[in-house]
């Protein structure tokens, strides 16, 4: 009768492992969160890149790849420039306008 019982008491442990390993997960993240947020002399990625300056495009459609080598870009991402305020790229955050002297 007692080994009937032992299979269900391994599943019981295995899920009690399982609970124990992703708590232990959760609080290494939180805690290097929690560390990478109080550091203050450090910019964060969207503050830095909202220091660069929106650039200037001819035509009313951009490609933006993220960056000229396509190894350290993104998936190429056409953006329409028809609004009046810069366009912004969702996968890197660079702001494009179109120059309407074209």
């Amino acid at each position: 009768m007692a080994t009937k019982r032992v299979p269900h008491l391994l599943k019981t442990l295995d899920l009690f492992h399982a609970i124990s390993k992703a708590r232990a997960i959760n609080m290494l993240v939180s805690k290097h969160t929690a560390k990478w947020m109080q550091d203050t002399s450090k910019k964060s990625p969207m503050e830095s890149i909202n220091e660069v300056r929106p650039i200037k495009v001819e035509g009313r459609i951009v490609a933006c790849g993220g960056d000229s080598n396509p190894a350290l870009g993104h998936p190429l991402e056409f953006i329409c420039l028809d609004l009046e305020e810069p366009a912004v790229c969702k996968y890197c955050g660079l702001r494009y306008f179109q120059d309407h002297h074209y």
